[in-house]
């Protein structure tokens, strides 16, 4: 399996079809799922039937984009995954950046260090002009992530949850950064050229 990069605390490699199990450990959690399904497991079936062909579909299309699963480099135990990749309609230039952590893993800069990671991986690696994050208004700690990652706040917006979510109806946020912002923040001797 090809790791996609390292950093101090976290390994981020494709996926395979063995980490099924570990993809329905962490969706059974309801802390881990509150924010996306009020807390209800996703389906053993939906994950081997539809989320690991996907990701590893993610993984033939492109080198760059897709899921990951995350990692502790020492062990190597299972911590969660990211993803940078299109959403459904945009363009490789926009991809959207995601994160799924277990919840022993929470609280240890783990989902804002992996998702540095994967920014710098965006304007390095791939055609990405602007790297989007979304999440409900009331995820504080999910927002947090992506204010620390560099990301500002650029619309509010009301997605059409297939459940009732506590805390939807007051809607979602939508974060980004752009190329230029990147670029602004990092050491100039640092700024390498645009990807081709």
């Amino acid at each position: 399996m090809r790791i996609l990069l390292e950093t101090p605390r976290l390994v981020l490699r494709e996926f395979a079809e063995s980490d099924a199990g570990f993809l329905v450990a962490l969706d059974g959690d309801p802390s881990v799922m509150r924010y996306l399904s009020n807390g209800t497991p996703t389906p053993l079936r939906e994950i081997v039937e539809d989320h690991i062909p996907a990701y590893l579909a993610y993984h033939r299309a492109s080198p760059d984009f897709g899921f990951w699963v995350a990692q502790d480099p020492p062990s190597g135990d299972f911590l969660g995954w990211f993803h940078l990749r299109p959403g459904p309609g945009c363009p490789d230039a926009e991809p959207e950046l995601g994160y799924r952590l277990r919840r022993s893993s929470w609280g240890r800069g783990l989902a804002t260090e992996g998702s540095r990671a994967l920014i710098d991986h965006a304007f390095l690696h791939t055609p990405a002009t602007r790297v989007v994050a979304e999440t409900m208004t009331v995820h504080a700690a999910s927002r947090r992530v992506m204010e620390k990652s560099g990301m500002r706040l650029v619309r509010h917006f009301t997605a059409d949850w297939p459940v009732r979510i506590d805390g939807d109806e007051q809607g979602d946020v939508e974060y980004a950064i752009a190329r230029e912002e990147w670029l602004a923040a990092r050491p100039q001797e640092a700024a390498p050229p645009p990807a081709q």
